[in-house]
């Protein structure tokens, strides 16, 4: 078991280093360095998860920490400042708790805030001039706190595995400087039309539409011929009559039992989209923040409160998400409710006519006939109600598309590309340089326009090595970040300006003074 008493933080300037001061063969892995930066991210949104959750397994948690920091009600706290080394620069001061519902903390500046509220505002104090609902706060910041697997290993790909190339294409264009409004608006097309699709991948499971078509046609001949058949049986006065109102009645039946079916699987779509995407909610750890809270209380004098303030970002991102492809559901299932009243009344009618059809003496006669009839009438049916549900889905689809190629058609213009080559250019100076500097190797960012299997059209980033050699990933990503600060900073583009990087322990050691440079 290590304390703080393990490690020291050192800082020179803005630049500060966790480093473990165990001797001998122990290597300090766990001394909490992670812990840390889970804790400044848990106070800028993260969900608190991350600190007691075993990030390898999900359903495992480190019930101590997590007992101890609910049990003695412990508070995070982060202070923001605008200038380290001004007493009177602005700062801002975030606090967390770990406790549920009322006796929850979450606060910035004293102000108590909602889990709803929390995220956007930290967007207005810290992007003020950003008022899209894309890229979220903690989009914008994933590229400063990197400690999970897919953020130390990749430059660019710095959120969950689930997130799509659009809404990454959103974060760059963002960064860049190129003011693109609306790329929330496209992710949510791009999302609709991904439902659609898959909805009417299921309507055509068994066959096309225009199969279904060529059926019905065959169908409804059918049915004429066995109509003309059935004009010619000798029927009573009444049997006639009960015998249409029959074949109504089972042709009305057929329909909304179809029509029930459709919407069944709309509903059973719409459940499962929901269980995918919450199952891409991120997670944190409550067990090794107790530990790292009660060690940095009594051995760090420079922390200024506390530990606190860290949840929220993506599992808020993700419940938006949620709220935005259900909010059809209650209008569905009330749908699905009225379609089921009225085919019990339906078959309590049909009941009815079939009893006094089967009181006629001509019944026997047409019984086969009857029974063929209602499987036609049942068939035609189910036919009209998936080729309805076909057509519905091909014009929404219609739709989206054509709403996308509006997007595409500002995206994709000469202006707005060039916009996009000329903030590119302008960053892999910076890009280019540091690496250089610290790894005398240019490392470049890039774009391709990519068109995807569904026929989408996308900027896509990468970064790339100009010796055209595999180079170095974690010097890539540390230059990559450093580059992107003097970048935003020579643009006016607002920007945090702090990376919290784990496993740098992993860079020769050579790299290091150049970093105090560079800081």
């Amino acid at each position: 078991m290590y304390t703080l008493s393990d490690f020291i933080v050192y800082a020179l300037s803005d630049f500060q280093v966790i480093i473990d001061e165990s001797e001998g063969k122990i290597t300090g892995n766990n001394v909490g360095k992670t812990t840390v930066l889970k804790l400044i991210d848990f106070c800028l949104g993260a969900n608190p998860k991350i600190i007691y959750e075993d990030p390898e397994s999900k359903k495992e948690i480190y019930k101590i920490v997590k007992d101890y920091l609910i049990d003695n009600n412990i508070l995070i706290t982060l202070c923001i400042t605008e200038d380290l080394n001004n007493e009177n620069a602005k700062t801002f001061t975030i606090e967390r708790n770990f406790l549920p519902r009322t006796k929850k903390i979450r606060m910035i500046n004293g102000q108590k805030y909602t889990e709803n509220e929390f995220e956007p505002k930290l967007k207005e104090l810290f992007f003020p001039e950003h008022t899209a609902p894309k890229p979220t706060f903690r989009q914008i910041i994933s590229h400063n706190i990197r400690y999970k697997d897919l953020s130390i290993n990749n430059t660019l790909k710095t959120l969950d595995k689930y997130t799509s190339d659009a809404e990454y294409e959103t974060l760059y264009l963002f960064l860049l400087g190129c003011e693109f409004t609306k790329g929330n608006n496209k992710q949510e097309i791009l999302q609709k039309i991904k439902q659609e699709s898959n909805f009417k991948k299921r309507l055509e499971k068994i066959q096309t539409k225009s199969a279904y078509e060529a059926a019905l046609s065959l169908i409804e001949s059918e049915i004429e011929t066995l109509n003309k058949k059935k004009k010619s049986f000798n029927i009573n006065e009444h049997f006639e009559t009960d015998l249409n109102e029959l074949n109504k009645l089972k042709y009305q039946i057929n329909m909304i039992s179809s029509e029930i079916s459709k919407l069944h699987i709309r509903r059973d779509l719409i459940y499962e989209t929901e269980k995918d995407l919450s199952s891409s909610a991120s997670s944190i750890d409550l067990h090794q923040l107790e530990m790292i809270y009660n060690q940095a209380k009594i051995n760090i004098s420079p922390i200024q409160k506390s530990f606190e303030d860290m949840v929220q970002y993506h599992n808020q991102m993700i419940n938006e998400k949620i709220k935005y492809i259900t909010k059809e559901l209650p209008s569905l299932l009330k749908k699905i409710e009225e379609k089921n009243i009225s085919l019990n009344k339906l078959l309590k009618e049909e009941s009815e006519i079939s009893a006094n059809i089967s009181k006629s003496d001509s019944f026997e006669d047409l019984e086969l006939l009857i029974v063929e009839l209602n499987e036609k009438h049942r068939k035609k049916g189910d036919y009209e109600s998936t080729i309805l549900q076909l057509e519905e889905v091909e014009n929404n689809l219609k739709v989206y598309n054509e709403k996308l190629e509006l997007i595409d058609n500002e995206i994709f213009s000469d202006d707005f590309e060039n916009t996009v080559k000329l903030q590119i250019n302008k960053f892999n100076e910076h890009f280019s340089s540091t690496s250089k500097i610290l790894y005398d190797e240019q490392y470049a960012l890039k774009y391709d326009k990519v068109t995807n299997r569904k026929g989408q059209k996308l900027y896509k980033f990468s970064a790339f090595n100009l010796n055209f050699s595999s180079g170095k990933k974690q010097g890539e990503i540390s230059c990559f970040d450093i580059a992107y600060t003097f970048f935003a900073d020579e643009e006016n583009i607002p920007c945090m300006h702090f990376l919290l990087n784990d496993k740098k322990e992993l860079m020769h050691d050579i790299i290091v003074p150049l970093w105090f440079f560079l800081a």
